[in-house]
């Protein structure tokens, strides 16, 4: 084992030091390292809990905020029902609290690094969370490299980081943002009200200056099998689409 691959997996303790309300289902937690790591957007950690009678319970979350120097990084974590881990984080967790975490994690769904080919960003729910990070790592980076995000989200409500997005929008001249509306119609002329298909995913791809050179998706299995399906549909290679799976 490599000195690098160690270090991602030795288990820490950070501290909670913020926490942000996103959606009525989602919450970002900062949580400060003990330990400062190199990460490339896209990355993700392993969050352990511990409960007084020794069971432990584990959960991957990838990481929302951009690479940078600073040793706070934003997990925005889901509330699921059935879940484990994420009812402790709303419901139990408080600014101060201490969670054990390791990482980064992933050696796939990483943003290219400097490239020049335009790139298609797909993503349902909380499968926005890494392609958060890489459009914030294409902010602070100023990398010249034109990006196209189609986000499906229920509702309006629903949207993880809507206003951020819509402000990288009006910001950023080479950022295309399409939202899919499943549950209500949409507001905006460039925006969908219905499930993604192919012809919603031509028509984001086409809002970049040429075609894209590689797409990441982000999701349910189901959406990521379609969303994948009409990426193919393109003409991109299979190799050039990175994907990213969530659920049952």
């Amino acid at each position: 084992m490599t000195e690098a691959i160690a270090a991602t997996a030795r288990w820490q303790i950070c501290a909670i030091v913020e926490i942000a309300t996103r959606t009525p289902a989602i919450k970002s937690f900062f949580l400060r390292l003990s330990e400062t790591f190199d990460y490339t957007a896209g990355q993700h950690v392993d969050v352990r809990l511990t409960a007084p009678n020794g069971y432990t319970a584990m959960r991957s979350y990838s990481i929302a905020s951009a690479p940078s120097d600073s040793n706070v990084i934003e997990l925005a974590i889901e509330r699921l029902a059935d879940g484990e881990v994420s009812p402790f984080f709303h419901d139990v967790a408080r600014l101060g609290d201490m969670i054990e975490l390791r990482g980064p994690l992933g050696g796939h769904f990483l943003w290219p690094g400097p490239t020049a080919n335009p790139l298609l960003l797909i993503g349902a729910g909380s499968g926005v969370v890494p392609l958060m990070a890489m459009i914030r790592h294409r902010k602070a980076s100023g990398e010249p490299v034109p990006v196209a995000l189609l986000l499906s989200s229920r509702t309006w409500g629903d949207v993880l980081f809507r206003d951020e997005l819509l402000e990288l929008e009006r910001s950023l001249p080479d950022l295309a943002l399409a939202l899919a509306l499943t549950r209500e119609p949409a507001t905006r002329r460039n925006d969908f009200s219905r499930r993604i298909d192919w012809p919603m995913v031509a028509d984001v791809a086409a809002r970049l200056p040429v075609p894209p050179g590689s797409a990441f998706v982000c999701g349910s299995n189901a959406f990521v099998d379609i969303a994948t399906d009409a990426v193919l549909a393109l003409g991109l290679k299979a190799m050039a689409i990175k994907t990213e799976r969530y659920g049952a």
